[in-house]
């Protein structure tokens, strides 16, 4: 057998091929199919299977798209409640891959309708686990994402009594030698202490693993529910998109306009601009927002915009459109794009530049905007007078934020704040707004972001796994 992972670093998000005398099932894909059916190809195998360990709430699964490309089997919980052809996959449940075994496990707790596959070789032992949002190295999956969300609903409080019982009970009593590959490595916000390590084992989580040490369930359901990432408005999109399948990805893709340089877009609405904050801040159009390309623009995305809310897109070349397009798609949000466009010949509004020296000698004359996360927050202010307005919550907190002196927006290193700044200005014209930028880390050089949330490397990356199992 041999397990191939595809690992997308915009996102941290790991999916699997697992490939046996010329058959491969897939588990979790990411929404572009391609990069599967090319290793297909490369081995002369045919994709036989799909395998959705839930319906995930951070991206878009192509699962139902390689279905209808290929004639995959698609195998998921019953508990999902999917809409597309599938054949449930529950305990008990076996799929054959020549003379090897794929094993469902339940285990609520990420969501109700979660599982993990067993690997059983051609020697009758298992060997490895595929733990979905359940296990990841250093950590379990959070179990705040479904209280609103898919086709069963639960609190917190109980998905986390559930996480406690799937590891306690199914698990934690697996041979330590079995391998663990995760849906989620660092970055991700389906979990909050994640190991850069991209797999493990049952015997190293049991060492190391905060969740799975020695404790009672209430000491274990406080953990679990306290201080976990704040959860982006598209989580809850996403899950009942992936319930129904999402349709084809370049089809989608191809449907969107493409618009001239001139083009006049719709007043009121909205626009994203993925160019540079210098780009930007030398050039944009009235009241776009700036999510630069180069961060975690996913992320921000499905944070600043909400489901469905039309929007144009704007990048700074032809490539980078595109690279914009297909990361807007990761996350479903490809559907609502009114139209693309390269930089505009009427990107004419300029950002105002602050005066550092003078901020620096009297802070007090301005009105200071902390527009990083709870959990920096709450670790400590930079400015002890600012108002801490975190960038997922700004659009609907405009009216909180005084107008009696200038204003200058922060963030950890830069990202969030040039975002926070395009958005105050569609509000508040009266007096200038700034953005602090990555001279932030001048007055803290400790402060951290929350796992990478203020950038990071955008390639998308296919990384073998080592040897043959």
């Amino acid at each position: 057998m041999l397990i191939h992972q595809f690992y997308d670093t915009d996102l941290a998000h790991a999916s699997y091929a697992i490939l046996r005398a010329g058959q491969i099932i897939v588990i979790d894909p990411a929404r572009n199919p391609q990069p599967y059916y090319e290793f297909a190809l490369q081995h002369e195998a045919d994709i036989t299977g799909v395998i959705e360990t839930h319906p995930h709430a951070d991206f878009v699964s192509s699962h139902l798209e390689i279905h209808q490309t290929t004639g995959a089997t698609i195998y998921v919980s019953h508990l999902l409640g999917a809409t597309y052809p599938h054949q449930t996959f529950d305990d008990g449940d076996e799929i054959t891959l020549a003379d090897m075994k794929l094993k469902a496990i339940n285990t609520p707790g990420h969501s109700p309708d979660s599982i993990c596959v067993l690997v059983e070789d051609e020697n009758g032992q298992t060997t490895t686990l595929f733990s979905g949002d359940t296990l990841f190295v250093g950590d379990v999956g959070r179990p705040d994402l479904r209280e609103e969300a898919g086709n069963i609903t639960a609190k917190k409080e109980d998905l986390a009594r559930q996480m406690y019982n799937s590891t306690r009970q199914k698990l934690m009593t697996l041979p330590q030698n079995v391998v663990v590959y995760p849906a989620h490595g660092p970055g991700t916000l389906c979990g909050k202490n994640i190991s850069p390590d991209l797999q493990s084992t049952i015997g190293r989580e049991l060492r190391e693993n905060y969740a799975l040490q020695l404790m009672d369930e209430q000491t274990f359901v406080n953990e679990l529910t306290a201080d976990q990432p704040f959860a982006p408005q598209y989580f809850g999109y996403d899950v009942e998109l992936n319930k129904q399948g999402a349709p084809d990805y370049a089809q989608s893709i191809a449907n969107i306009p493409h618009l001239n340089t001139d083009a006049q877009l719709n007043e009121g609405t909205l626009v994203i601009d993925t160019r540079t904050k210098a780009a930007f801040n030398q050039g944009h159009i009235k009241n776009a927002i700036n999510l630069q390309l180069q961060g975690k623009f996913e992320t921000w995305l499905g944070t600043v915009v909400e489901p469905s809310e039309p929007y144009y897109l704007i990048a700074a070349d032809h490539e980078k459109l595109e690279l914009a397009l297909s990361r807007s798609a990761k996350i479903g949000y490809e559907q609502q794009i009114k139209g693309v466009l390269q930089s505009p010949t009427n990107a004419t509004e300029t950002s105002a530049e602050l005066d550092l020296d003078a901020f620096k000698a009297h802070p007090e004359s301005y009105t200071i905007i902390d527009a990083r996360n709870w959990n920096e927050i709450n670790a400590g202010l930079l400015f002890s007078n600012a108002l801490t307005i975190p960038l997922p919550e700004l659009r609907k907190r405009l009216n909180e934020i005084p107008t009696d002196k200038p204003i200058v927006v922060h963030c950890a290193a830069g990202y969030r704040s040039a975002a926070a700044r395009s958005i105050i200005v569609q509000r508040i014209v009266n007096v200038p707004v700034y953005d602090l930028s990555d001279v932030v880390v001048e007055f803290n050089n400790s402060t951290p972001s929350l796992t990478g949330m203020e950038g990071g490397k955008t390639d998308y990356l296919k990384s073998p796994l080592p040897g043959r199992i």
